[in-house]
């Protein structure tokens, strides 16, 4: 009876601790539960290896994430991979075998809040692998450096030189691939990073390869405001809650954790600051249900001087110039209803068309952050597999 009541016990605390308020129409709710708990539980033990000093939360989330999930370049009857350096910069490269003389290309850049992950995880090799043989492309999964090592610019820094390297006519030719027929893509902080790469190479002149696309997936675009619609509605929803996204943000920035009180307050940048982008303006109404702008008259100025990349659009690609979107490839942009991240990307649709750039807006109205790289054992979701299969036959319709 003792050890009934005790299983009883175990299983009704495992209960708690899973379950999860989740929104009606969220995609197979119980296995997003289940996923959120398995992340939370790294997460929280990540935060108290680092209380006690034995090393950064983060580094005990990669290492899991490596163990679990890092694979290696193993070719199969469809695809040759190998492990590369693009501009210095670690990629893999996945060549799809016969087809066409001259490939597509893409340049990949993972997501996990510029601190987490790697194209070598199981979920993107798939992904590339699949990229590259349904669209008979060659994929460059770049592995850009990750904080806390690496702060901001670093990451930046890798995407561009890693961009640039693959559009040189020497690397184009050493794999095969059309000048005429390239795509810079990314899901989340690589999203971010996607749509810097896409600002940066858009003003370069003269007549050397460019991208022809960008196709941004749940991109986090901007940290001024972390009381947006979405951050708003979907504060708690796996698998990136608000203050995770903060943390994110900070780390990204070099600034210290204990900042990220005045972010989620919104105390982190004054009201003249956000004045160039009306959130509202910018996103359609049927997004905007129940909100309620949270603005300051002025920031704390501490931290405002400890976070200048708040406004650096190499950072936060939504704020730049109409002139500099303008010159930006054609554009697909997934949103998920159920992110913290939608409206960053809405906005930024929005955005692009105001500058004249064609944009495809690829919204999934059951979708969750990260979805997309769900689309696989074990943890397979219905809008994951359909996330990919719509991402996918964009780029087969337009590179």
């Amino acid at each position: 009876m003792r050890l009934l009541l005790a299983g009883a016990a175990l299983l009704s605390a495992a209960a708690y601790y899973v379950y999860l308020p989740l929104p009606g129409g969220v995609c197979e709710p119980v296995k997003l539960m289940l996923l959120d708990a398995l992340f939370r539980s790294f997460i929280q033990a990540g935060d108290v290896v680092h209380a006690l000093g034995v090393c950064h939360r983060v580094h005990l989330l990669n290492r899991v994430v490596s163990w679990v999930e890092e694979v290696e370049a193993r070719s199969c009857s469809a695809v040759h991979v190998t492990d590369s350096q693009l501009g210095g910069v670690p990629a893999r490269v996945f060549q799809p075998k016969g087809g066409r003389r001259l490939k597509r290309g893409v340049v990949y850049f993972h997501g996990g809040g510029w601190a987490l992950g790697s194209g070598r995880m199981r979920s993107y090799d798939r992904l590339c692998r699949r990229m590259a043989e349904d669209l008979d492309s060659v994929v460059v999964s770049v592995d850009y450096r990750l904080s806390p090592e690496a702060v901001f610019p670093d990451q930046y820094h890798d995407a561009v030189a890693a961009a640039r390297a693959f559009l040189s006519a020497q690397v184009l030719e050493r794999y095969g691939v059309d000048p005429q027929r390239l795509c810079v893509s990314g899901d989340s902080a690589g999203g971010n990073l996607a749509a810097a790469v896409a600002q940066e190479l858009g003003s370069d002149r003269g007549p050397a390869p460019r991208f022809k696309l960008q196709a941004l997936i749940y991109p986090v675009l901007q940290a001024l405001d972390f009381h947006t619609p979405s951050y708003q509605q979907n504060q708690a929803v796996p698998i990136l809650h608000r203050p995770l996204m903060a943390r994110f943000w900070l780390q990204y920035l070099g600034a210290d954790a204990s900042l990220e009180p005045l972010l989620l307050a919104n105390n982190h940048s004054a009201l003249d600051q956000r004045a160039k982008l009306d959130w509202t303006a910018l996103l359609p109404a049927e997004r905007r249900k129940h909100f309620r702008p949270v603005v300051r008259e002025g920031g704390a100025v501490a931290a405002a001087g400890a976070l200048p990349g708040l406004t650096d659009p190499r950072a936060a690609p939504l704020l730049a110039e109409s002139a500099v979107l303008g010159a930006t490839p054609k554009a697909y942009v997934m949103t998920c209803e159920f992110d913290v991240l939608r409206d960053d990307g809405l906005m930024y649709a929005r955005r692009l068309r105001d500058a004249g750039v064609a944009v495809t807006s690829d919204h999934y109205e059951d979708g969750f952050h990260g979805c997309m790289v769900f689309a696989f054992p074990p943890v397979a979701s219905a809008v994951g597999r359909r996330s990919i299969s719509g991402y996918i036959r964009w780029l087969d319709q337009n590179l």
